[in-house]
């Protein structure tokens, strides 16, 4: 074998070893069997092509051709040219799996699934890396720079994966680097002829570079082992999402230890942005009502003035019952309610989402208890994936009343969760003072601060806006009034700090979104951040500033005059506070529909008009009809959607039935009104994925696309919650929601919707229904009518 064809066969050798440090970042390894023959006949491409021989520059792009033929070959044989030659299709097709490749990487925890994404990006990066590898050491003749790509393959793997055995990848990759040196170095001196050595040992060959090469081999082995041995005595990097003092997450005996976080919030963000809504948790509850059953991961309680973070906090053994919340008192009322999560096998949380306060928790594996954010942390890699846990927790109950005369807290705490930083610009504290003006103790200051956010303030909800750096960031977000719930949770809890309150936020997740057989299914478009405020005799304590996220706290909403809410004070004998399982008022609806959509509210039907007019000729009569039917009939669909959206967004009575019934009715209207402009309604999709469809089909604006969200909140309340809360403004919603349906499209669709609405066929279809109705009925009565006939005297 020629000296170059050995050193070609080392640095595919060498590839390939690099390539083993990607194999911890994915769950099967079969993609690395299926590499090997890849490489080979790259190598072998290369090393014909230098045989003939061809120039550099058309060695180089005879390899990258094969290679890219080869890609062709593997994942998109269907799309190629005769199965082999990569074409427009092809090149579609490979362009479609890195992008699900690169959206796969991002939502995936390590190890992640072998999918068609991930083993195109995992086998295309190695063939480009071993092209290159070839390239600088045999087509070049330069070994050492080959280092580089290598180097570039294993830092990628090494900085994904958890670092466990780091080292013995980066053994493998160096001694296929030095392998290569070693063999580039031999046949360069094979060129000069034989180098002597010293005195030939018997029965060794004779030639060669002896001497040289071995004293290669030694230097080698000298430099890898310091390598590998000089980053033991030095002093480590700390950092990272767990940031122990020891091993793992804790020291000592594993009874104590320290921990503490790097910000959260970075995946909070990417899961709200995503485009693939996948489920994270599914839970079972004991208790009825779900609807404000938060799952809080960690809290953060340490503010710079630009952002929140976790403080280092110590942690201990998980205890068999938790001790009670800091601050609960025996006054205030409490359930126990016991929940079941099972977490889904893609997702790898070091912290475990529990319900707040918890008391009890099962569950197998690694885990630290923290104290003071009363939460769980995996130790020693120990992640929520595929695990099922059970938490009991509190549901603690708290009036109005006893959150209002809360006494004055403890002063270390409030010394502690008070701070503010001298940056943060004065605005803040300036605008938390006008918006609670008039209150009269720390309560009313809170509620006032989370209507101002939620309601009152003229804020939007949106996703797309960056979280903000800088001392600015809170008053820049006050001042554009445009945010997700990162920016609504850190400005009102930094807010009530500046009032004395003492504040921090919590991560974790909303109420997900209740299925058929009791559970809950919690997806990543959930991940939430809420302000916790601290009331001495109640604890900390849940508000909700963000708009359309999450449920209103009920000791927090007040029923006052001026609002479209039910006056619950008013006496109805006939009201529940159970929701009715009986029909609408409406014959044609069945409780199946009204699970789904709701129904249509019965419109009042053209009565006839009695004709008292004066005597006259008949003539004058038929015209008279004539100028009122003709102009009628191409506005008939016009004129019945006014009627009908004039009734469902009309007054209702004032019980929690009749609330419903209105919230139902409004929440049909929308979904017609969107039908009209051109949404075809979808009623296999819960009220939540309806409104996700609406806004984005409909390119709704912030303002209109909120509108939809809040009453899609208010919709699920009216469907699955076991006391329905009231929600105000449906009416109001569904027309903003209209006007930015018909702000999005253009004039022959808004002339369209107008004057023939598509929804208007479900006057077709209700007269179809009653005309089949009428046969059926009149069918069931005719043998009933024959029967005397058939009878013999």
């Amino acid at each position: 074998m020629s000296g170059r064809a050995r050193l070609a066969l080392c640095a595919a050798a060498a590839t390939l070893m690099a390539s083993c440090a990607l194999l911890p970042l994915v769950a099967e390894p079969t993609w690395l069997l299926q590499l090997v023959p890849l490489v080979a006949v790259q190598t072998g491409v290369g090393a014909a092509a230098r045989r003939v021989p061809l120039g550099r520059p058309l060695t180089v792009a005879a390899q990258a051709l094969v290679t890219l033929i080869l890609l062709t070959l593997v994942f998109a044989r269907q799309q190629a040219v005769i199965g082999l030659i990569p074409g427009p299709e092809a090149f579609r097709h490979l362009t479609d799996l890195l992008q699900q490749g690169s959206t796969d990487v991002s939502e995936y925890a390590i190890p992640a699934p072998l999918t068609e994404g991930i083993k195109l990006m995992l086998i295309g990066g190695v063939l480009i890396i071993g092209l290159l590898v070839d390239t600088l050491a045999v087509t070049f003749r330069s070994a050492a720079p080959a280092g580089l790509p290598l180097l570039a393959l294993y830092s990628v793997a090494a900085g994904l994966s958890d670092g466990g055995a780091d080292w013995l990848w980066f053994l493998v990759a160096a001694a296929g680097y030095l392998m290569l040196l070693l063999a580039e170095g031999r046949d360069r001196l094979a060129q000069w002829g034989r180098v002597f050595g010293g005195p030939r040992s018997p029965g060794a060959p004779d030639g060669g570079a002896v001497a040289p090469v071995r004293t290669g081999r030694r230097i080698g082995a000298v430099a890898l082992g310091v390598a590998l041995l000089v980053p033991l005595v030095l002093p480590a990097m700390s950092g990272g999402l767990l940031d122990p003092a020891g091993t793992g997450v804790g020291v000592g005996n594993g009874n104590g230890g320290t921990i503490s976080a790097v910000n959260p919030l970075v995946s909070l963000r990417d899961s709200l942005r995503t485009n693939n809504d996948r489920q994270v948790l599914s839970l079972k509850s004991s208790s009825n009502d779900v609807s404000d059953l938060y799952l809080r991961i960690v809290s953060l309680d340490d503010f710079d003035g630009t952002t929140w973070k976790p403080a280092q906090r110590r942690i201990t053994g998980v205890p068999d019952t938790f001790p009670t919340p800091i601050g609960l008192s025996q006054d205030v009322r409490r359930g126990k309610v016991t929940t079941t999560i099972s977490a889904a096998d893609w997702y790898a949380q070091d912290w475990l989402p529990m319900p707040y306060p918890p008391s009890a928790v099962n569950i197998a594996g690694r885990w630290r208890y923290e104290p003071v954010g009363m939460t769980l942390v995996g130790e020693h890699g120990q992640t929520t994936r595929g695990e099922t846990y059970q938490v009991t927790s509190l549901d603690v109950q708290p009036t109005a009343v006893q959150l209002a005369s809360a006494p004055e807290p403890p002063s270390d705490l409030k010394h502690t969760y008070t701070q503010v930083p001298s940056s943060l610009p004065k605005v803040v504290a300036q605008t938390a003072k006008q918006i609670t003006a008039g209150t009269r103790n720390h309560y009313e200051e809170a509620v006032k601060l989370q209507d101002y956010f939620a309601v009152t303030g003229g804020f939007q909800y949106d996703t797309n806006v960056e979280v903000g750096t800088g001392p600015d960031a809170i008053a820049n977000f006050l001042k554009k009034k445009q945010g997700f719930c990162v920016h609504f949770s850190f400005a009102m809890a930094a807010m009530a700090r500046t009032l004395g309150i003492p504040a921090r936020v919590a991560v974790g997740f909303a109420p997900g979104t209740p299925q058929g057989d009791g559970t809950v299914t919690v997806n990543q478009k959930d991940a939430h951040a809420w302000p916790e405020l601290y009331f001495e005799g109640v604890g900390w304590t849940r508000f909700e500033p963000t708009p359309t996220r999450g449920t209103t706290p009920s000791y927090t909403v007040s029923h006052t005059p001026g609002t479209s809410l039910p006056d619950q004070d008013l006496p109805s004998h006939q009201s529940s506070t159970a929701p009715s399982a009986a029909a609408s008022a409406s014959e044609s609806c069945s409780p199946q529909l009204i699970k789904l959509q709701g129904c249509d509210t019965a419109s009042a039907a053209a009565a006839p008009h009695s004709g008292d007019g004066g005597p006259g000729p008949w003539w004058a009569v038929l015209i008279g009809l004539a100028a009122l039917v003709v102009p009628a009939v191409p506005l008939s669909p016009w004129l019945w959607r006014a009627r009908v959206r004039s009734v469902r967004l009309g007054a209702h009575a004032r019980t929690e039935e009749g609330a419903a019934e209105h919230t139902l009715a409004a929440w049909q209207e929308l979904t017609d009104s969107a039908w009209d402009h051109g949404i075809a309604p979808d009623e296999s999709l819960t009220p939540r994925r309806a409104a996700d469809r609406i806004v984005r089909l409909g390119e709704l604006d912030p303002a209109a696309g909120a509108a939809v969200h809040r009453l899609a909140d208010a919709v699920e309340q009216v469907l699955y919650a076991p006391r329905p809360r009231p929600a105000a403004g449906a009416a109001e919603d569904v027309r903003r929601a209209i006007e930015g349906l018909r702000g999005a499209v253009g004039t022959g669709a808004r002339l369209r919707a107008l004057f023939l609405p598509r929804s208007s066929v479900r006057v077709l279809w209700a007269l179809s229904a009653r005309w089949s109705a009428l046969r059926a009925r009149a069918a069931a009565a005719r043998p009933s009518l024959r029967r005397p006939s058939q009878q013999r005297g």
